[in-house]
């Protein structure tokens, strides 16, 4: 499952890989989880004069990891390195990095590059860049394709990666990264009210977990809780009708989607008599990064994760499909066995 280049190739990366597969089965279906990989693969990129080297410590795993893998979303480009919260130690500088030092505990979350040039680059939102570049599953300017965290190092451009402050633990710092920052991204419209926000969250799990409210799912609950609340941060992936959940807005309320239900099932009725409005959000800005993991190591927050070694990734996505979990994987990638 894991494997070690024997041959060194000048510039290039000798990395440890968890690489996935499809396995065929009975000539015409295909398994539930993708397989191990085990064939020799250079994964990582020659570093350039830009790029950060660092070796992975921790790498979280996410549903979209396990939607990738099973080519359910994006069309996956096989053999797969999944993971895209990834937490490890700087090792290699290029000559024009100056932010970060050899050593630095350092961060990289869903984009690993972007055209620099739109409104949304330029405007610090470069995750809403239509040339933006995915950690894994993605394709480089040159034509290489990315790979994610799960595997012992990764070359990343120094302005998708952060620094995790020293007062957060490493483990707890992983999950930030995507699932964190796609909670905290879309609340940051409501900074600055002056008044007190009366929130839901609509799915409590990897995302979810990560906030503070939960709407109920208590019949009794929900009616009384009817036009009291300012938004709803909907986290759930799975296809659920809104129907339930839009007249617990007030007027003006805005339900905000995370999770990417396909297809949306409400009645417009619902929408037009309460002017209320439903939105999206895609995870968040770099800058938006350093604030949430800045803000969680000021306030001494913790996430609720599950820390595995590389060779229960397998079991742990058979526990994910099952919500087995409570409410985070996160692979101790440093610490496995990796030869």
């Amino acid at each position: 499952m894991v494997l070690l280049m024997k041959k060194k190739k000048k510039g290039a990366v000798p990395v440890y890989l968890n690489v996935y597969d499809l396995t065929p089965m009975n000539g015409y279906a295909y398994s539930l989880l993708a397989r191990p990989w085990g064939l020799p693969f250079w994964r990582a990129r020659e570093p350039g004069p830009e790029d950060v080297v660092f070796k992975v410590l921790y790498c979280g795993m996410d549903h979209t990891d396990l939607h990738q893998m099973r080519n359910e979303i994006h069309s996956t480009n096989y053999p797969l390195v999944p993971g895209h919260e990834v937490v490890g130690e700087v090792v290699e500088l290029g000559s024009d990095v100056k932010k970060f030092r050899v050593k630095d505990i350092v961060g990289v979350g869903d984009i690993v590059g972007s055209c620099g040039e739109c409104l949304s680059c330029k405007s610090n939102e470069e995750q809403y860049c239509n040339n933006r570049i995915v950690t894994y599953n993605g394709t480089y300017k040159d034509g290489r394709p990315t790979q994610g965290g799960f595997s012992s190092a990764m070359v990343v451009h120094h302005k998708f990666v952060v620094r995790i402050p020293e007062k957060l633990a490493l483990e707890q710092a992983a999950p930030l990264l995507c699932a964190g920052v796609t909670a905290y991204s879309p609340l940051k419209q409501f900074k600055g009210s002056n008044k007190a926000l009366k929130a839901g969250i609509l799915g409590l799990g990897g995302v979810g977990h990560l906030d503070a409210f939960l709407v109920s799912s208590n019949t009794a609950e929900m009616e009384q809780a009817a036009s009291s609340l300012d938004y709803i941060l909907d986290t759930v992936p799975a296809v659920h009708p809104l129907q339930s959940y839009l007249p617990l807005l007030n007027v003006d309320g805005k339900l905000i989607l995370v999770g990417a239900p396909k297809p949306l099932q409400f009645d417009p009725v619902d929408i037009i008599l309460g002017k209320k409005t439903i939105s999206g959000s895609f995870i968040g800005s770099m800058e938006e990064t350093r604030e949430i993991l800045e803000f969680w190591a000021l306030k001494g927050l913790t996430s609720m994760v599950e820390v595995v070694k590389m060779d229960y990734s397998n079991q742990a996505f058979e526990r994910m499909e099952r919500n087995d979990v409570r409410y985070r994987f996160v692979l101790d990638v440093a610490g496995s066995n990796l030869e």
